[in-house]
């Protein structure tokens, strides 16, 4: 994550995306009640690497949004937002290990990787669960989430998704990857 830090927005697309966070965070006050817009932004202006993560975020589908406030920190948490698990991030494999075990028709990268590499982490399945108290999300899509340890040193990795009003997690090979599953993010700022 030492590669986040160094990234930075220009001024245009700094004020272009935190206008869309602002816009976002407006139409969508039930996702964080008692927070100030004002206060968010005053923070998101003094951290131009998580800055950089968050348009990141966005510019791959994930719609970021306030979904809390860590009150020992101070620090808002935003998730993916996205309806569906974002677009520019999907038909990929669980991690690095699933990505080189796979011998023919690799995807082109890997959930963690891309979580690594923008400066996020993927859900777990506590904060999946939070996420869709929410709204209705990935009813139609799936997406991974942080798979334990035990699991995945067998071959096996984690995704859940929301069917028949019901949030389910389900088991998979890490290898695997489908065109409509991805993985939704958070990140602290």
């Amino acid at each position: 994550m030492s590669n986040v830090s160094k990234k930075k927005l220009s001024r245009e697309q700094s004020e272009a995306l935190l206008n869309a966070l602002k816009i976002r965070f407006e139409k969508n006050r039930t996702r964080h009640k008692n927070i100030e817009w004002a206060k968010v932004e005053v923070r998101l202006k003094t951290k131009t690497g998580k800055l950089w993560s968050l348009n990141e975020m966005e510019s791959t589908g994930g719609e970021p949004d306030v979904v809390g406030q860590d009150q020992k920190t101070g620090e808002y948490i935003f998730y993916d937002c996205s309806a569906e698990s974002p677009k520019g991030r999907r038909s990929l494999c669980y991690d690095r290990k699933a990505l080189e075990a796979r011998k023919e028709f690799k995807p082109a990268d890997s959930a963690m990787d891309m979580a690594a590499a923008i400066g996020i982490e993927l859900l777990t399945e506590e904060q999946y669960r939070e996420l869709q108290q929410l709204g209705n999300f990935d009813t139609k899509t799936s997406s991974w989430i942080v798979t334990p340890s035990n699991i995945r040193k067998i071959g096996g990795a984690l995704f859940c998704d929301r069917r028949y009003n019901t949030v389910f997690v389900y088991h998979n090979g890490a290898e695997s990857y489908y065109a409509a599953r991805g993985f939704r993010g958070w990140i602290r700022v």
